[in-house]
C-alpha cells in the first residue's frame, strides 16, 4: 500500500502532529509544507523531507500529488481553507474547533456533504488513555447511567500558551470559552451520550488585563513556551490584543437530560483535567489525566469520602504526544481518507462542541443570561453518522 501524501498547512505549536503523520513506508509520508511565515517554513521543513515548500496554501490544492491536507492554521481561517480545500476535492484533517463561530461550523459540513470530500476533526482527547478508559468503564455500566458530569480545568501555563499570541484576541478565537474548552465539551458529550441544547455561563478577564503587553507587530520574546514566569502577576509580553477571559464557569443541559458544568483557570500552579461522572450507581473520577495515572470508582455505600475507593483503573501507558493520542488519531485519519466510514471523533460532535462553547461565551458576556445552542440541520447529522456516505 502506498503512503498518503499529505501537505501541511500552518506549521505553529502542533507541528508535532505533523510529525506523527510523517511515518515514510507505513501509511502516510508528509510531502508538502505550508506557512506563512517563509523562517517558520524554513525551521520546521528540517524535521521533515518534504520537496514542497510554499507560504501559500492553494498551491497545495492545485497540486495532484497530495491525497490529503492538515490544517492547523489560527481559529478564524478555518472555515475559510477548509472550505477551499473541501472544494478542491482534498480530504481535510481540520484541527479543532471546527470553527470560531457556529454559522462557520455549518457552512464546513455543508460544503463537506456537497462535494463528498471526506472531512475529519481533529479532536484528539477522544484518543486519549484517560478519556477512553472514562468512557469504557461508563459504556460497561460501572457507574449505571450518567446524570452529572462536572469537569475542572486548571491551565497553569494559560498565561504563556494563550495570552501571549493570537489566543488572546476574541477576533481569532471568539473566546477561551470555545477555543480552549472545544476539547472538554467535545468529552462531556462522549461520555454523557448527548449534546448541549441550553447553557448559562459567568467569566471575567481578572488577572491578565492589566500585565504589560506586547507593542503591535513586535515578536514574541525569545525563550517564549520554554522560559515562564511565576507568580502569573510576574508575566509580561503578552499581546497587544487581550480580551478574552482567563476565568469561565459553564453550566449545561444535554438533549438528554444531562446536567454537566465546566470550570477553566488560566493562572492555577498545576496543569490537569478533573472529571467527575456521577451516574445511577456510582461515580468516577480521575487522578491525572496521562498515562500511568488513575480512575477511581465509587460504587458502593453510602459511605463518608474513601481514599481507597471500590475500583481503582489505571491509564494505560502510550508513547508520542498527548498521551498517544495523536499517533492514534493520525492512524484513523489515514483509515478514514483510504476508506472512509464511521470514525472516534466527529464533524458533528465538533460543531456541536463549538456551538456550546460559542452560545456558553454570548451568555458571560450577557450577564450570565441563559441561551439555546442552535440544532444541527438533520440531513447534515445523518450524512455524517453514516460515515460521509
Amino acid at each position: 500500500m502506498e503512503d498518503l501524501r499529505i501537505g501541511v498547512i500552518g506549521l505553529g505549536l502542533r507541528t508535532n502532529l505533523a510529525l506523527s503523520a510523517h511515518r515514510p513506508g507505513k501509511g502516510s509520508v508528509v510531502a508538502a509544507l505550508c506557512d506563512s511565515d517563509p523562517a517558520v517554513l524554513k525551521r520546521q521543513a528540517e524535521k521533515f523531507e518534504a520537496d514542497i515548500l510554499t507560504e501559500d496554501y492553494r498551491e497545495l490544492l492545485d497540486r495532484k500529488d497530495i491525497d490529503a491536507v492538515i490544517v492547523m492554521t489560527p481559529d478564524d481561517t478555518h472555515e475559510r481553507i477548509a472550505v477551499e480545500a473541501l472544494e478542491a476535492g482534498k480530504a481535510v484533517y481540520l484541527e479543532k474547533p471546527l470553527h470560531i463561530t457556529v454559522e462557520g461550523c455549518d457552512n464546513i459540513l455543508r460544503t463537506a456533504k456537497r462535494t463528498g470530500t471526506r472531512l475529519y476533526v481533529g479532536h484528539n482527547m477522544r484518543h486519549m488513555g484517560v478519556v477512553r478508559l472514562m468512557r469504557d468503564i461508563i459504556q460497561k455500566g460501572v457507574i449505571g447511567e450518567p446524570k452529572t458530569v462536572w469537569v475542572r480545568h486548571f491551565v497553569s501555563y494559560g498565561g504563556d500558551y494563550y495570552f501571549k499570541d493570537w489566543h488572546a484576541d476574541r477576533t481569532r478565537t471568539t473566546g477561551l470559552l470555545l477555543q480552549k474548552a472545544a476539547h472538554d465539551l467535545d468529552v462531556i458529550h462522549w461520555l454523557a451520550g448527548g449534546y448541549t441544547t441550553r447553557v448559562n455561563a459567568l467569566g471575567d478577564l481578572m488577572l491578565y488585563g492589566d500585565l504589560p503587553r506586547r507593542e503591535p507587530g513586535t515578536p514574541r520574546p525569545d525563550g517564549w513556551l520554554r522560559e515562564f514566569e511565576w507568580p502569573p502577576t510576574e508575566r509580561r509580553n503578552l499581546n497587544h490584543v487581550v480580551d478574552v477571559e482567563d476565568v469561565s464557569v459553564m453550566n449545561m443541559r444535554l438533549d438528554n437530560g444531562v446536567i454537566a458544568a465546566y470550570q477553566q483557570c488560566h493562572f492555577s500552579p498545576d496543569y490537569v483535567r478533573n472529571y467527575t461522572v456521577i451516574g445511577t450507581e456510582g461515580r468516577l473520577e480521575n487522578f491525572g489525566d496521562g498515562p500511568g495515572d488513575t480512575v477511581k470508582v465509587w460504587n458502593t455505600g453510602p459511605t463518608s469520602y474513601r481514599d481507597d475507593c471500590d475500583i481503582a483503573y489505571k491509564v494505560p501507558d502510550a508513547q508520542g504526544s498527548h498521551g498517544g493520542a495523536d499517533t492514534g488519531i493520525i492512524a484513523e485519519f489515514n483509515r478514514f481518507v483510504r476508506g472512509g466510514g464511521v470514525t472516534d471523533t466527529s464533524p458533528v460532535a465538533a460543531r456541536m462542541s463549538v456551538a456550546a462553547g460559542y452560545m456558553a461565551t454570548m451568555s458571560l458576556r450577557d450577564g450570565g443570561m441563559p441561551y439555546d445552542v442552535p440544532p444541527l440541520d438533520p440531513e447534515l447529522i445523518a450524512y455524517f453518522e453514516r460515515g460521509q456516505v
